[in-house]
């Protein structure tokens, strides 16, 4: 790694929605073609780009701006599924080194379903809402289980500071 200060920023967003009596929880399958977990399940997300923030007007007098990862965030999930959220929550954070030697930082959330219909786009190949016990039975990204499971938890009636991962 030339530059440890650098990292990659990547949200993602654990989007849930009540059908049937139970929270049901999207989860897509990444294509053959990406370079980090091909062919594994997770759910939507991406990179922070600076287009997220920079082509808008900044928020404050010093050329800031506020929101840029939730607007990075929401963006992605129109690119790659084609749904608008509802309140978008922090759930965690995740830092690990990707097989090409980038340092990654993922934030992970969670939001309810808002509108729209589940369109993929080229980095999925499938699509599922399912609920808890049902990601269970799918090759998901190490870790992703149990933010669905903390997110079941808080849904679930639980204090967000009492729900840890394990």
């Amino acid at each position: 790694m030339p530059n440890q200060e650098l990292h990659r920023i990547v949200s993602t967003a654990i989007i849930y929605k009540k059908e049937g009596g139970q929270n049901k929880y999207l989860i897509t399958k990444r294509s053959p073609h990406k370079k980090v977990f091909p062919n594994k399940w997770t759910v939507p997300g991406g990179g922070l780009e600076t287009d997220d923030y920079t082509t808008t007007s900044p928020t404050t007098k010093e050329n800031h701006w506020y929101y840029a990862l939730e607007t990075s965030l929401r963006r992605e999930v129109r690119e790659e599924v084609n749904l608008e959220m509802g309140f978008v929550s922090y759930l965690l954070d995740l830092a690990f080194i990707r097989p090409d030697g980038i340092p990654v930082i993922t934030l992970s959330f969670y939001a309810p379903y808002k509108s729209g219909e589940v369109k993929l786009d080229e980095d999925a190949t499938e699509f599922i809402w399912a609920s808890y016990e049902e990601c269970q039975k799918y090759d998901l990204i190490d870790g992703i289980i149990e933010e669905i499971r903390m997110v079941e938890e808080i849904l679930g009636g639980k204090r967000v500071e009492e729900v840890k991962f394990k």
